[in-house]
């Protein structure tokens, strides 16, 4: 997803994207809040992470030249906003995922889940009804 013959290494031909954790938690401070600023960023952040301004601007920058946010300047300040959906970075994600540690294998990542005890018994529940309302229609 690199904007205008820009690439990353982190987003594949294919629109792969991948993010760190610390892309991640940025993403998230984005995510349903519509535009913020840099500062609203950092705050929203802090609780987790204690990060500089510059350091929250340098990633929020980085992360625009890979076409998953947008700026636009209020004033002196820039005014930044998700681009991609949390959905869209996930599905990617674990395709990834999927692709690199499992061969493309969707029941062998489930039973490694399970195995290790990842999912819980709550979990399966939910999954059981998922599962169930998903229907053989929706195959």
């Amino acid at each position: 997803m690199a904007t205008q013959g820009q690439s990353d290494p982190d987003d594949g031909a294919d629109g792969e994207v991948t993010l760190s954790d610390l892309q991640m938690d940025v993403m998230r401070a984005l995510w349903g809040h519509g535009e913020r600023h840099i500062t609203e960023v950092t705050q929203a952040l802090a609780p987790a992470r204690r990060l500089a301004h510059t350091t929250v601007s340098t990633l929020l920058t980085r992360l625009q030249k890979r076409g998953l946010v947008a700026s636009r300047r209020e004033g002196r300040q820039l005014i930044y906003r998700a681009v991609i959906d949390e959905h869209q970075v996930r599905r990617s994600m674990v395709s990834g995922l999927l692709g690199s540690l499992f061969g493309g294998d969707a029941q062998a990542l489930v039973a490694h889940l399970v195995r290790e005890d990842a999912i819980t018994a709550e979990d399966l529940g939910a999954i059981r009804k998922l599962l169930q309302d998903k229907g053989p229609a929706d195959e």
